[in-house]
């Protein structure tokens, strides 16, 4: 599954990032070249500076709040710089990857999962993570979020795999803090720390649905007839109860009985 978030971009876009200084620095550079050829009549001081001010150029880099530029100088880690303007040596330093430290989102699925009692699920979560060491993300692992993606993909299968149906639909909670904390465990190392995990469905297939179904129905329909059941036993109580206090008083049975006939 593809992350949400693209990091470690090659060398080549990070040059595709040019700022206002940058490009402040190849303006003066142009203009003083061109201000002392004017001087001198010459095109020379031009020719000179044109290349000094695309050199220096490289030099001024702008990280966003949220970025922390990882420098390398001649292939070695020599520190996170931003966020703000900060500035390398052209082509000796480099700056390998942007870290983004906001909180991000990366959903994933295990697609037709055998649970433990052998049921195939289907289930979506979301999977919400943040960078919380940009050092070892830029340095332990070759694509954070891409490995993210994959752990949190094969911690949720695991999971699924030792879990039966039932405890899957009715257990939510749990199963969302067992694979928060098994996820957050494999990708510690790399820097990242997992806030949280939310399932978002978890489908079954159709003919289980329709087996599940007919049995709640039938589970309904029985707990109907038990408490049918148990309401003619408490009439049935009831009229021996009254078929005694009648036998002892026929007054009371008369009168009943003219009771029963006006309500007819």
């Amino acid at each position: 599954m593809s992350p949400v978030l693209s990091i470690g971009r090659s060398e080549a876009v990070q040059l595709g990032r040019i700022n206002i200084v940058a490009v402040a620095i190849l303006i003066a550079s142009v203009v003083i070249g061109a201000g002392l050829s004017a001087v001198l009549s010459s095109p020379i001081p031009l020719i000179v500076m044109l290349p000094i001010g695309a050199v220096a150029m490289q030099s001024p880099r702008v990280a966003k709040q949220w970025e922390r530029g990882v420098v390398l100088r001649l292939g070695r880690y020599v520190g996170l710089r931003g966020p703000g303007l900060f500035w390398i040596i052209p082509f000796i330093d480099t700056v390998s990857s942007w870290i983004d430290q906001r909180t991000i989102t990366t959903s994933f699925a295990a697609e037709q999962t055998l649970t433990s009692d052998t049921v195939p699920v289907n289930v979506d979560a979301v999977l919400f993570w943040m960078v919380h060491d940009a050092q070892k993300a830029a340095l332990e692992v070759q694509d954070y979020s891409q490995a993210v993606s994959w752990a949190a993909q094969t911690a949720l299968r695991d999971i699924i795999g030792r879990t039966a149906l039932a405890d899957l639909l009715r257990g939510r909670e749990q199963i969302e803090s067992e694979l928060q904390h098994l996820i957050d465990q494999r990708s510690n190392p790399w820097g990242v720390t997992v806030s949280s995990v939310e399932m978002r469905d978890v489908v079954i297939p159709l003919a289980l649905q329709d087996a599940m179904s007919r049995e709640a129905q039938a589970s309904r329909e029985k707990q109907a007839r038990i408490i049918l059941g148990q309401a003619e036993m408490e009439i049935a109580h009831s009229f021996q109860e009254a078929a005694k206090s009648y036998q002892e008083n026929p007054t009371a049975l008369h009168l009943r009985a003219m009771n029963m006939l006006y309500e007819g």
